[in-house]
């Protein structure tokens, strides 16, 4: 046995590299034999205890005297021995590199996968194949790996109509100690010591800038809302480039229930009738009927709004029309600017509190996290983590589970954070994900291009200050390069994707009925629906999913704490009912009392802060490197480098904007859904 402080005569060096799952010292003692390309081997070499992520050992010329020097080393195999560890009984590794001292030449082989103790691994150099391409001596561990992962991720259904998760969460899927303690615990507590230290006056608010007494720089600095929660122009820009950018369209005809007129709004479209403002392509609308009739807290009410916007000369976003639901009655009239100026900032408050349960329900958590961890899912119990396919999704999978399993028992659960910090409480959120997820297709709401062109937002000089569509767009464009040439690499046939049987049982699985003993997703509008046939179909899903679980989910949650820290901003509860009146003279008092009291205040902005920081490395910087193959590299080196140049324009962009939109900065995205 031999490590890095031995100098033994060696001819070979191996180092072993733990994942970024890797959890601690297991102080894992490792076995292994090397093979050349003749098939010779070395004698069983031990290589001593692990104790740290990166660990060297030198191997003696005496174990390796049977191998060709001069060629490479083109196989190993190796082993975790029963020895004392921490507790567990697995052992993430994220590859064994084996380097020719004399040659100067490494060999590298990918493991990215929980080592299971006793029990013989074997690895090929720059491992990466497509199944059918398989060496015939690799392809019973294969098959066990698959039917092993099948085993441990079983399918499961949390709440009725809901996207299928996980069972149970496997091992390989939980947070490392270092991420849970130093990103999530530790930043926490500070947030609840620094609660302790606000004294019980501080929320005796007499007006709005009393709310101001609680913030504090290092912990709970003033949200970017905070100071523009009122204004007309603000209120426009939260439909285009923070937290919710998603639902607003061109209005090609308004519908029937929303009675708007010339005379109503004609004062506020720059002397334009309704028809000329929708001709020129300026008027836009934002349509919540999908919260009509959910389930609600007892004493709350929740809107179902419907939201009209003019587009300035001087290309802003303004309002001029809400109507807080959706049936057009003496009780739910039209509000304008004109109403007195309180009863407007209310009646805006009202409609922010329904698309805070928007965002929060569908944008967010549905249509990021739990759709994304059916993907994650299918393509575990699916492709082996020497499919191409695997290596390139893997990334962006880091803790989704594990951040969906904590979400579920510490904020939707029931008494939790949504219970408590929104109008339509757990069951209403939960409704709501059922109900619209039925009819969620991949090839429309998860391709960027097809959503836009739906909601007539396809032409960029349609809605100009439409950052978040202009700064994604950059991004969907780079991810579906980096993807295309990726796979360029492996496919370079029809047959090849024809005769691909684990790709095949993926596509399968995502769209079969969801059914949790035999697999199925039930993901609506998958290219080939279920049989993948051309390399256009598999580019569109592997972008939809990178996208989605580093760009979309970015733009839904980084913005949280700026948006929601201010409880009058956009207020994820509000108190009492709404107004109905349209010349009803409000008051700052009025404003106040529909606030949440500050205790509830200040478990919503705890809530919004955490989940606001990031903790993962930003896009294309992957935690672990599961693409090694020097061709692959290359691919990914040349996504780096777009998403440089991507950096530099968005950057170019906001010195020239009225208002900055940093969300989509390629280094503020991470690449996974880990937050």
């Amino acid at each position: 046995m031999f490590s890095i402080f031995d100098f033994p005569t060696s001819d070979f060096t191996v180092d072993v590299i733990t994942g970024k799952k890797h959890t601690g010292d297991v102080s894992a003692s490792v076995g292994m034999v090397l093979f050349d390309e003749a098939g010779n081997a070395s004698s069983k070499i031990k290589l001593g205890q692990v104790f740290q992520k990166h660990t060297k050992f030198h191997i003696s010329s005496n174990d390796t005297a049977e191998l060709n020097k001069e060629g490479d080393i083109s196989r190993i195999e190796f082993w975790v021995d029963g020895a004392r560890d921490n507790g567990s009984k697995h052992w993430h590794v994220n590859k064994l590199e084996v380097r020719n001292n004399a040659r100067q030449k490494t060999f590298v082989f990918p493991v990215q996968q929980w080592v299971v103790r006793n029990r013989s691994y074997k690895v090929k150099h720059l491992h990466t194949s497509l199944p059918q391409l398989e060496h015939e001596e690799f392809k019973d561990d294969r098959e066990e790996e698959l039917k092993e992962k099948k085993r441990l991720y079983e399918l499961d259904q949390k709440f009725p109509g809901a996207p299928v998760q996980v069972k149970k969460l496997p091992k390989p899927e939980e947070f490392t100690y270092r991420y849970k303690q130093e990103e999530i615990v530790q930043r926490k507590q500070t947030m609840v010591n620094q609660i302790g230290k606000i004294p019980p006056e501080a929320f005796n608010w007499q007006k709005i800038e009393d709310i101001f007494s609680i913030y504090d720089p290092a912990v709970f600095p003033k949200p970017k809302g905070s100071h523009l929660w009122s204004e007309d122009v603000y209120f426009g820009r939260q439909r285009l480039a923070i937290i919710n950018n998603t639902v607003i369209e061109l209005v090609k005809d308004l519908p029937q229930n929303f009675p708007v007129s010339d005379e109503l709004v004609g004062p506020f479209l720059e002397g334009l009738t309704l028809k000329e403002a929708i001709d020129r392509k300026r008027l836009f609308m934002c349509d919540l009927k999908v919260l009509e009739g959910i389930t609600v807290k007892e004493n709350f009410v929740l809107c179902a709004p419907i939201a009209l916007f003019f587009l300035d000369k001087s290309r802003e976003l303004k309002p001029v029309a809400i109507q807080l639901l959706q049936s057009p009655s003496s009780n739910n009239p039209i509000f304008t600017p004109a109403c007195p100026t309180l009863t407007w900032t209310l009646v805006k408050m009202w409609y922010n509190n329904a698309d805070a349960a928007y965002h929060q329900g569908l944008t967010h958590l549905g249509f990021t996290h739990l759709l994304m961890e059916s993907f994650d899912l299918a393509t575990q119990r699916n492709l082996s983590s020497s499919h191409p396919v695997y290596k390139l999704l893997e990334p962006h999978f880091l803790f989704l589970m594990a951040i969906n399993s904590l979400a579920l028992t510490e904020l939707i659960n029931k008494g939790g954070w949504v219970d408590v910090g929104m109008n339509y409480g757990r069951t209403g959120m939960l409704q709501l994900i059922a109900n619209v997820f039925e009819n969620w297709r991949l090839d429309v709401d998860g391709n960027f291009h097809e959503d836009m062109r739906r909601r007539g937002l396809d032409d960029p000089n349609v809605l100009p200050s439409y950052h978040f569509r202009d700064d994604a767009l950059l991004l969907y464009n780079a991810i579906n390069d980096y993807v295309l040439e990726y796979l360029s690499i492996y496919y370079t046939s029809p047959d090849a994707l024809r005769t691909d049987h684990e790709l095949q049982n993926w596509a399968q699985e995502l769209v079969k009925e969801r059914n949790y003993s035999e697999g199925g997703m039930g993901i609506k509008g998958v290219p080939g629906n279920g049989k993948i046939s051309s390399l256009d179909q598999l580019q569109q899903i592997l972008t939809c999913v990178i996208f989605t679980c580093s760009v979309k989910h970015a733009s839904a949650n980084f913005g949280q704490y700026d948006e929601y820290g201010f409880p009058a901003n956009y207020p994820l509860t509000l108190r009492g009912t709404p107004p109905t009146d349209p010349n009803a003279i409000l008051t700052e008092a009025d404003i106040l009392a529909s606030l949440p009291d500050g205790v509830t205040t200040l478990k919503l902005m705890t809530v919004t802060k955490l989940l606001s920081d990031r903790g993962t490395n930003s896009l294309g910087n992957f935690e672990t490197e599961y693409i090694v193959d020097p061709i692959g590299k290359k691919a990914v080196e040349s996504f780096r480098m777009k998403l440089a140049g991507i950096g530099e324009i968005i950057k170019e962009r906001n010195a020239n904007r009225t208002f900055e939109h940093t969300y989509l900065l390629p280094e503020f995205i991470p690449n996974s859904i880990s937050i």
